[in-house]
């Protein structure tokens, strides 16, 4: 089991850059593919990005293609999400999950376990 509390949420403006952190409790986290989505209010939960255990390969929605960079360092437990020119649109609620082998790394949202969220507001 792995308890997940993701961190770096703010208020900044249109254009600017943010850095997510989610802070994974346990020995095992080398183990857990992870992945980042995101709430926004009135909307349903949407994938953003996804790392495999290893950091052999990653995934991103069209919508933050070239604009976020999934990262993680197993030795601290911790994967990052790093946001740069973000838009009023990346304004959402955003979770880190983690799982074990996950099958398709771009399109799994079945994530075993979730964190509570960090609330990131892009203002235009």
């Amino acid at each position: 089991q792995v308890q997940l509390v993701e961190s770096g949420g703010g208020l900044v403006q249109a254009g600017d850059s943010l850095r997510l952190s989610c802070a994974a409790s346990g020995r095992t986290f080398s183990t857990y593919d992870m992945g980042w989505f995101r709430q926004a209010p009135g909307k349903e939960r949407e994938f953003v990005a996804a790392i495999r255990r290893s950091n052999s390969a990653t995934c991103y929605a069209d919508s933050v293609k070239g604009r976020f960079t999934i990262s993680r360092d197993n030795a601290k437990n911790t994967v990052y999400l790093q946001m740069s020119a973000l838009k009023p649109e990346d304004t959402a609620v955003y979770y880190c999950a983690a799982d074990v082998g996950v099958p398709i790394l771009c399109r799994y949202s079945r994530y075993a376990y979730w964190g509570r969220g960090t609330q990131v507001t892009v203002s235009s």
